[in-house]
């Protein structure tokens, strides 16, 4: 029977593991529009100002904010509409003191102006009033009556005021949003550099377990392990390398871990790492490379019979079989180092905040993490515990995330609040 190393905590587990770890980001080429979720390898830096010229953020006119000085709704100022910019056009006109110029929301101001006023606070006066003359062929002027005093660039965008040119607008280890994927293309950024995605190679062991697709005999279960795990890998940035089941021989095992390893940037070994005659796992991992095993046996619950491993500078993690403690363990674990192979934050916890709805009872001497689905009542958030059994997959479809119990603690009363984990 292969015994347990010194049960460790879950953060003393990836003290040990981090200080064996030295991930190396590998970056590709990618165009922004293919980017979505990919995380950037390079700063990303801007070519030119953002906006390159003055915009509007109103439909009105341009004018000049001096010439609203003490304007009101009893006592107007009164200018000439000499000239419309339209939208996407240039600005090939200005205006000078005394007149205005219809423009449009996000288009360009003529020279001269340094504000913009809403048309709805102004009024059409009618003809012109000054003798001002169409500053464009085919224009008819007019004139309006502005009924509030403006400052210089009111409603308007000077160049750069976004983002200026050689500004850093997202930095590596970053992961792409949809907002960012505009971001960049709104200054001309048609191509980054994004880390590769890790490969992860996903063994799962037992001589029980057999294809979805198959109807499993008494004693035998279907694999769900490798495709749930491989959809987290996905998740996390990843890309999943999946293998046929591995039985539970010594011979065959090693040889589908190496295979995995030689392939992978990231392995992980589902079943097998049990304190059981069939522990075979820890013994395939010792035989990949140095310095092998460092972690077998961490205080939480689910998960407490987990392996995370090193073996020349490549990451290996043993995971439980069951699945509740498999998904529960990679989160914990595998999540972080695939965003640490992606040069990305290591731990984007995704949260929200909820009053418990039931007791939780403490778990002596280790870390528990109990499924909770969120429930709306009384237009506050409740997390309702789903308990049950760590091998009992619906735990895992009827949750959304886990409450944390701390090491040694007394257990959360009903009604305290609460941090959920939610499931990514």
């Amino acid at each position: 029977m292969t015994e347990f190393l010194r049960l460790r905590t879950a953060e003393e587990a990836w003290e040990i593991f981090q200080a064996h770890f030295r991930p190396a980001v590998a970056g590709e080429p990618c165009r922004v529009v293919d980017a979505l979720d990919r995380v950037l390898a390079e700063d990303a830096t801007a070519p030119h100002d953002l906006p390159t010229f003055v915009r509007c953020t109103v439909d009105g006119y341009a004018l000049q904010a001096a010439d609203t000085h003490g304007a009101s709704a009893g006592m107007p100022a009164y200018l000439d509409v000499v000239g419309e910019v339209a939208m996407g056009a240039a600005a090939d006109f200005a205006i000078k003191s005394g007149q205005a110029a219809l423009v449009h929301t996000g288009g360009m101001t003529p020279a001269g102006a340094d504000a913009v006023v809403m048309i709805e606070q102004t009024s059409r006066a009618g003809a012109v009033l000054f003798g001002a003359a169409a500053a464009q062929p085919g224009f008819e002027p007019f004139s309006i009556e502005v009924h509030r005093p403006l400052a210089a660039g009111d409603n308007c965008i000077q160049p750069g005021e976004d983002v200026r040119r050689g500004e850093t607008v997202l930095s590596a280890g970053h992961q792409l949003r949809p907002q960012d994927v505009g971001g960049l293309l709104a200054v001309g950024i048609t191509q980054v550099m994004v880390a590769r995605r890790p490969r992860v190679g996903i063994v799962s062991q037992g001589d029980e377990v057999v294809p979805p697709d198959e109807t499993p005999s008494p004693g035998q279960v279907r694999d769900i392990n490798s495709y749930t795990l491989a959809g987290l890998v996905q998740r996390a940035g990843g890309l999943p390398l999946t293998y046929p089941i591995a039985p539970d021989r010594q011979a065959a095992l090693d040889a589908a871990v190496r295979r995995a390893f030689d392939a992978a940037d990231l392995v992980v070994i589902t079943a097998g790492s049990s304190v059981s005659y069939r522990d075979l796992t820890a013994e395939a991992i010792s035989r990949l490379g140095k310095p092998g095993v460092l972690v077998h046996g961490v205080a939480v619950r689910p998960g407490k019979p987990t392996i995370l491993a090193m073996c020349d500078g490549k990451p290996v993690f043993g995971l439980p079989g069951n699945p509740v403690s498999c998904i529960n363990i990679f989160q914990r674990f595998v999540t972080p180092a695939i965003r640490l192979l992606l040069g990305a934050d290591p731990l984007p916890l995704h949260t929200a905040q909820a009053r418990l709805a039931r007791n939780i009872p403490a778990a002596s001497g280790r870390v528990d993490y109990v499924r909770v689905q969120l429930e709306t009542r009384d237009r506050e958030t409740w997390a309702v515990p789903v308990f049950g059994k760590s091998n009992l997959i619906y735990t895992l479809v009827r949750s959304i995330g886990v409450v944390e119990v701390p090491l040694d603690s007394n257990g959360i009363p009903a009604g305290e609040t609460v941090t959920v984990v939610l499931d990514r």
